[in-house]
């Protein structure tokens, strides 16, 4: 499916951090497969308890691949160890033709839920351990003959919304996007340097932790970005200072498939749409039984509203079993700003369990805010809850894992709504 037939990266080194796994060992195996030189600069020395893969393991695919691996420990705080690595690189392979800088630490939780530690790790390994790798890998890059940087870190959009819920987290990727602007203008006609950003979530092990199981499904394959990569990294040097998002790049180099990088190709997540007539069928009986409710409702002072959040809380009141409520054991509350809004509830830990207006019968573990046009949207399948979230539309306050239960619910409801 993709547009390349030669071998461009043959012979070319890439250093590469955080290479061990996900995004990082997948531009790896794409170069390899031209018949690159990897070094694999990641800490993974010894199996980790939850994330497969080591630099040693990577290094085994990258070999099979076709291409020639140099697995080194670093970790990218520690700037003795890059330079080590590059000083290694320079002598087994001669020099170093592309950097790709990947390695990164993530914590999405609001300002005061972030512990020091935490912002000490995003500012050491995303803003510090980039510019220092840049810095040591730089002055051999200058001798390649068509040299690039790639930072993986997103455009810069100064809009608040994309601080609000992980300040620590954005300051440090946009750190690294920083180091784009800066180093294009300051190495411009020697080395290139540029940034690149999935559109979509990727699944990645790191994604699997953040997000929980089944989360898989709403994400793109590691495939997208090593494409990306490969396009960027194909092109002569004076590409430079480019901020990409994978999918635009790929439709602009004419890939038009773009279902060969789903996890779960086709799926609309969560509730599926139904037709438009059936949908208006639906909500004038789903107003007749909202008045309804609304009338034998005498103990809630809020008439009960009706229209298409009424009607999702009915499909899920309906759907609500015991084996859900064993399994979950949590009580959501959804803040609903705009039309049909108001406080609204899912009780998945009372006997029996229950959903509807007002507040939940004993206190919610997870409060939720939004507005109803998106938690319609999230309920039908054309708003994934972790892009919400992550772009500020979906606020949570609470007990996140119970969040995440809530959403792979959702999921298995699927069949049933």
């Amino acid at each position: 499916t993709f547009p390349f037939t030669f071998r461009k990266l043959a012979g070319c080194t890439l250093f590469i951090t955080g290479a061990s796994r996900g995004i990082g060992k997948a531009i790896a195996l794409k170069a390899a497969k031209d018949g690159a030189n990897i070094v694999i600069a990641a800490k993974t020395a010894e199996p980790h308890p939850t994330l497969p893969g080591t630099i040693y393991t990577a290094a085994e695919e990258i070999e099979a691949a076709g291409g020639k691996a140099l697995p080194c420990i670093v970790n990218v705080r520690e700037e003795q160890q890059i330079i080590n690595a590059v000083e290694k690189a320079v002598k087994t392979f001669g020099g170093i033709d592309i950097l790709v800088n990947n390695a990164s630490a993530i914590s999405l939780t609001g300002t005061l839920e972030t512990a020091t530690k935490k912002v000490n790790l995003m500012m050491d390994v995303n803003v510090r351990g980039t510019y220092l790798t840049s810095k040591a890998c730089l002055p051999h890059l200058r001798k390649s003959k068509n040299p690039h940087i790639l930072n993986l870190s997103p455009p810069m959009n100064l809009n608040p919304m994309w601080f609000k819920n992980h300040c620590a987290y954005t300051i440090s990727k946009y750190g690294m996007s920083m180091c784009v602007l800066g180093m294009a203008e300051e190495f411009r006609g020697e080395v290139a340097v540029n940034a690149l950003w999935p559109k979509t979530a990727i699944h990645t092990a790191a994604m699997d932790m953040l997000g929980g199981a089944g989360i898989e499904k709403q994400c793109r394959k590691t495939d997208i970005l090593a494409d990306a990569a490969y396009c960027i990294l194909t092109k002569p040097k004076t590409f430079t200072g480019n901020f990409i998002i994978d999918e635009v790049l790929l439709r602009e180099e004419g890939v038009k498939d773009f279902d060969v990088y789903a996890i779960a190709p086709g799926k609309r997540h969560l509730l599926k749409v139904r037709n438009a007539a059936q949908e208006e069928k639906k909500l004038s009986r789903s107003q007749q039984e909202g008045a309804d409710a609304a009338k034998a409702k005498t103990e809630s002072a809020a008439a009960m509203p009706s229209g298409p959040v009424a009607e999702t809380f009915r499909v899920i009141q309906g759907a609500v079993t015991e084996e859900y409520v064993k399994s979950t054991q949590g009580v959501f509350q959804f803040e609903l700003s705009g039309d049909g809004g108001g406080t609204w509830y899912i009780d998945l830990k009372t006997k029996g369990g229950s959903a509807g207006f007002g507040k939940p019968p004993v206190t919610a573990d997870v409060v939720m805010s939004m507005s109803s046009a998106d938690f319609v949207k999230m309920f039908t399948g054309k708003l994934k809850p972790t892009l919400a979230f992550m772009t500020g539309r979906l606020r949570i306050k609470g007990n996140m894992a119970l969040a995440i239960k809530l959403e792979k619910m959702l999921s298995q409801l699927n069949s049933k709504l």
